[in-house]
């Protein structure tokens, strides 16, 4: 193997990872807030038999390793149903149902915290469950979630340096190979690092920004 310097190109295959890494992340990020949140929604409703299933598969989703789910999508279940799953599509499961399981948390969290007073007195009025949900419960759920939602997409963001073992070429495994043809783990993984905190930092200050407007719009301002 011949050995090279670490190059302003190598940048720029970096950035296309960061692009993989950013894609599969956005993705999987939308999927598992729109199923975390409906699953949160529909526990409103009480449906018979539904939360005890809904709470034992969110807590062996949360409590195990995302590598060892990982690695149960991309090689054991296609081992045992005898089918082929590609790296980026076990990737992308994995994420979303592991991030699903969290927003199911967060979400349902919120939802108990929006006072039953309110609850009570929109019943009162005549509203549906479904018009209740929409506008009296998710607006304030939205409000009391934001924070810990943005610290869970900051997790995800740094989970996502998982998918390199079963080879999707993100940043992570760009890096790794970048460092194994120039032979300067420092520089290398320094630049790796560099380009997840830019992008870590980037969704908390997107989170904290929505979260501020969200406040804004709750602030008492008087009668």
């Amino acid at each position: 193997m011949r050995y090279t310097e670490f190059t302003p190109y190598d940048l720029v295959l970096l950035a296309q990872g960061l692009g993989v890494s950013l894609g599969l992340f956005v993705g999987t990020t939308l999927a598992g807030l729109a199923l975390g949140a409906l699953l949160a929604g529909l526990r409103f409703y009480r449906l018979p038999g539904l939360n005890p299933v809904l709470t034992a598969v969110t807590e062996l989703l949360k409590n195990s390793p995302v590598l060892v789910q990982l690695f149960l999508v991309f090689f054991g279940v296609p081992a045992f149903l005898k089918i082929n799953v590609t790296p980026v599509t076990a990737a992308s499961i994995t994420l979303t149902g592991n991030t699903a399981a969290f927003v199911y948390v967060i979400a349902t969290a919120a939802i108990d915290a929006v006072g039953r007073d309110q609850l009570e007195a929109a019943r009162v009025f005549g509203l549906t469950r479904w018009q209740v949900l929409k506008h009296i419960v998710t607006p304030q759920a939205t409000a009391f979630a934001i924070g810990p939602l943005t610290g869970l997409l900051v997790n995800q963001l740094q989970v996502t340096s998982l998918i390199s073992v079963i080879g999707v070429m993100d940043l992570t495994k760009v890096g790794n190979i970048l460092n194994l043809r120039t032979l300067k783990p420092f520089v290398v993984w320094s630049v790796v690092g560099l380009f997840y905190y830019a992008a870590a930092k980037t969704v908390a200050w997107l989170g904290a920004r929505y979260e501020t407007r969200l406040r804004a719009h709750s602030a008492w301002r008087g009668i």
